[in-house]
């Protein structure tokens, strides 16, 4: 419980995977976890998943877990930040990585700003992040446009938009996929962009099989590579 009047909201990294989470969080999260009771999550299973691994022995019957997810009612999110006017602090989870970034979670930290409550992020992994950081792109202008059409057509559309964006203003442009789309993303990369455009591709940031590479897209056409079900993050610089 908040020793102010308000209880603060707590952005609490997660892993990107089955990693020990005290090899990739910092110690606040953990204490974090230990001394918060409320918390705002996209699915239970995963929340308290996360909770157990992190601290083995909080009781988890004493857990209040809200969810916030696509079936949520944009009038229900006021509501969840009511612990926090209890003298409660809240901590949001992410199914994966940070909270509030391509993460449901954003809106609930939007209606605690309304409502004057303390914001509160904490460090942890973002593939976003991580993955400029080792793209070799430019990391000082740049832009995650989260998921691109399924249709192909209009997927082909959207990665020639993006293309051209990152030639007209040198800004690398990053998005995701759908871990089992991921070798048909690839695919409509290398056969839609420039063979001299450059395609990174960072996959399961963080875990043992990691593996990030930046190749031409030329140089990924000659390349036979699975991404199926891993988790990945496409980024590309003309």
């Amino acid at each position: 419980m908040s020793t102010s009047q308000k209880g603060n909201l707590y952005l609490i990294p997660t892993t990107l995977g089955d990693s020990p989470p005290l090899e990739v969080l910092p110690l606040m999260a953990k204490k974090a976890v230990e001394h918060i009771d409320h918390y705002i999550a996209e699915h239970e299973k995963n929340a308290r998943r996360f909770i157990k691994s992190i601290v083995p022995k909080k009781s988890q019957p004493n857990l209040h877990i809200q969810l916030i997810n696509k079936f949520t009612e944009p009038t229900d999110i006021p509501n969840m930040l009511q612990p926090c006017h209890e003298g409660f602090d809240v901590g949001v989870l992410s199914d994966a990585g940070c909270p509030g970034i391509a993460d449901p979670g954003a809106s609930v930290v939007a209606q605690a700003h309304i409502q004057g409550v303390k914001v509160v992020p904490l460090v942890g992994p973002s593939s976003i992040l991580l993955g400029m950081m080792a793209s070799g792109f430019n990391g000082q202008n740049f832009a995650f446009n989260g998921y691109l059409p399924i249709d192909k057509k209009e997927r082909k559309h959207a990665i020639k938009r993006l293309e051209k964006r990152s030639g007209d203003e040198d800004q690398s442009q990053a998005f995701i996929e759908t871990p089992y789309r991921n070798n048909q993303m690839l695919e409509s990369l290398v056969q839609t962009l420039h063979p001299d455009t450059r395609i990174c591709v960072a996959c399961d940031i963080t875990l043992p099989t990691e593996d990030i590479k930046t190749l031409t897209a030329s140089q990924w056409k000659q390349k036979k590579t699975d991404l199926n079900k891993r988790p990945a993050l496409f980024i590309i610089q003309k």
